[in-house]
């Protein structure tokens, strides 16, 4: 089921213009910057986006939290394990290779990593979501491991659009919903939490 959602999904976003996915995407930060967990946040982790696949862009947000001077983390997949390793980013352009999935991560050398416990706030991906804050990853499990590794005052919130909302995730025991989701419609406080 997950998986039939899931590709589903995918391929409506990629009927999507370019252009209207930087529009979407900029009134989703728009949202974003305006709520007290994000101002407030010192220390925040954020994915970057799959261009492939017309995510809601993160550019903009990294561009605003380093102009904010605020640390920012970004995600790196341990493929064997299926972990994920949190590493502070210094500088976008330096510090990335494509990694796993064809994903921007960290390199060897500019991978600084820290404890979850120190995120303020965590900026999940994802590619379904419901109103209860359950999301359809990507299928690998690597945030269904993560989350449950954060603090509890962590706030954790999925940007997406509007589209992207479905009437129920199918869910399992594993699986934590996150706070927050916003889309360029929206600011939604989950009913799970």
């Amino acid at each position: 089921m997950k998986k039939e959602i899931r590709e589903s999904i995918i391929q409506e976003k990629m009927k999507f213009p370019e252009v209207l996915v930087k529009e979407k995407s900029l009134a989703i930060f728009n949202i974003l910057k305006e709520t007290d967990f994000y101002r407030k946040a010192d220390n925040i982790m954020v994915y970057i986006t799959l261009e492939n696949e017309n995510e809601v862009s993160t550019e903009p947000i990294i561009d605003d939290l380093f102009d904010r001077g605020k640390r920012i983390f970004v995600p790196l997949t341990v493929h064997k394990t299926k972990a994920l390793i949190v590493s502070e980013l210094k500088d976008l352009e330096k510090d990335l290779k494509v990694g796993n999935f064809g994903v921007m991560e960290p390199k060897k050398e500019t991978t600084r990593p820290v404890d979850p416990s120190i995120l303020d706030l965590v900026i999940v991906p994802g590619v379904a979501f419901d109103k209860r804050g359950f999301r359809i990853g990507h299928g690998a499990g690597y945030y269904d491991r993560f989350l449950p590794r954060l603090s509890e005052k962590t706030a954790t919130v999925s940007i997406a659009f509007d589209m992207q909302l479905i009437d129920e995730v199918p869910i399992c025991c594993h699986d934590i919903a996150v706070k927050y989701i916003i889309t360029e419609k929206r600011l939604i406080k989950c009913t799970n939490v």
